[in-house]
């Protein structure tokens, strides 16, 4: 498959979510929170000075954004950022992206390490709709993007730096146990955001491989699509939930992005629909 470019000009997007007829996405080094149309036509939503990642909503509408470099999440209300919670008591470092279950309850990432120093494992942390927050799974490896699956029971979650998806069952007060490997990526494959369609494909965005890799539950490859720069995010979106948007970039180093603006979103057809959450 092969993809169409839908805007470009971005700093660098992340956090990619299809919501009320229009992609959302965080230009995460420009700041911003923004919609793009299926013209291509982009609009903010919301300034985010710490760097906005992860995206998502609470039931009454409400938009939850990850705020990166305060270790923060932050709710849109009335045209206003306000704190919904602090993390950093438990965040080791800068946190990323999340999923938002079907009662307002968010589980958000961390980096867990500077960049340049070893890696090292760190947390998922929950927060709950009234913003308390605890960790819910620890020894994660770089947890990034993840998907709930849409019978609200199992909790997905890429491992970028160990190159797998890692599965948890999810208890109804959104603790998680159960953790087994979901899947390994391919050979110099990552995964970093993900999404995931009715028929139990998850796509995994591989910036270290330039595509996204479509595969089922034991690991089996079903799909790739080549990109010409870094795929860093995906979401399944459209009016038919079958198109795959691809947020790609030439560099994640913010000065170079800043710089260059050379961020993108793509898109070419899914061969099954978006299911399950973000």
């Amino acid at each position: 498959m092969t993809t169409t470019v839908l805007c470009e000009g971005l700093c660098f997007g992340e956090g990619p979510r299809w919501h009320e007829g229009v992609l959302w996405l965080s230009d995460m080094h420009a700041h911003e929170v923004i919609t793009v149309d299926s013209q291509g036509n982009k609009s903010q939503v919301a300034q985010v000075p710490k760097r906005p990642s992860g995206l998502g909503w609470l039931p009454d509408g409400q938009l939850l954004v990850v705020s990166m470099l305060d270790q923060s999440l932050l709710r849109l209300q009335d045209g206003h950022l306000n704190l919904h919670a602090d993390l950093s008591s438990l965040a080791d470092h800068n946190c990323n992206d999340m999923v938002v279950d079907s009662v307002g309850r968010a589980y958000v990432g961390n980096f867990g390490f500077d960049p340049g120093e070893s890696v090292r494992s760190t947390s998922l942390i929950c927060v709950e709709p009234d913003g308390q927050a605890r960790i819910v799974a620890d020894d994660l490896v770089f947890p990034n993007g993840c998907v709930i699956t849409s019978d609200n029971s199992t909790l997905i979650v890429a491992e970028t730096f160990a190159a797998r998806l890692s599965a948890y069952d999810i208890a109804g007060n959104g603790d998680l146990s159960n953790r087994r490997t979901w899947a390994e990526l391919p050979e110099g494959a990552v995964p970093d955001g993900i999404c995931l369609d009715a028929a139990g494909g998850i796509w995994s965005a591989s910036p270290s491989s330039n595509e996204c890799i479509r595969q089922l539950e034991g690991g089996a490859v079903t799909h790739r699509v080549a990109v010409s720069q870094g795929a860093f995010a995906c979401m399944l979106g459209g009016p038919g939930l079958d198109t795959l948007f691809i947020l790609t970039a030439p560099s994640s180093d913010p000065e170079t992005c800043i710089r260059e603006k050379g961020g993108r979103v793509e898109y070419c057809p899914a061969p099954a629909a978006g299911s399950g959450r973000p």
